[in-house]
């Protein structure tokens, strides 16, 4: 799931990533274009509920490829993504557009 808040200026987006991890994951990493597909650079927080959530701001007027990464191997996609994007690994990405 996507949540997107937008600067007065429209210039930067504080995007929401939040994954349901109805798996029972024990931890989750956000992967994209935003960071190069760093493991390390986004770790997601388990929230209450068992979610996993991370916010980021990024430059509006682009679109990013980005990937869940569960339990350091299972990558997955956002159900609730803005698109979606064949990838090298003849599977697809999540998009999200700012």
């Amino acid at each position: 799931m996507l949540k997107k808040s937008y600067t007065k200026t429209g210039k930067k987006c504080r995007v929401t990533f939040k994954y349901p991890n109805k798996d029972n994951c024990q931890t989750a990493v956000l992967a994209g274009e935003f960071n190069d597909w760093s493991l390390e650079a986004h770790p997601m927080k388990r929230l209450k509920d068992g979610s996993f959530s991370v916010s980021l701001t990024l430059t509006t007027g682009y679109s990013f490829c980005f990937r869940y990464v569960l339990d350091g191997d299972l990558w997955v996609n956002d159900l609730a993504a803005d698109s979606y994007a064949p990838n090298k690994f003849s599977q697809d990405d999540s998009v999200v557009t700012v």
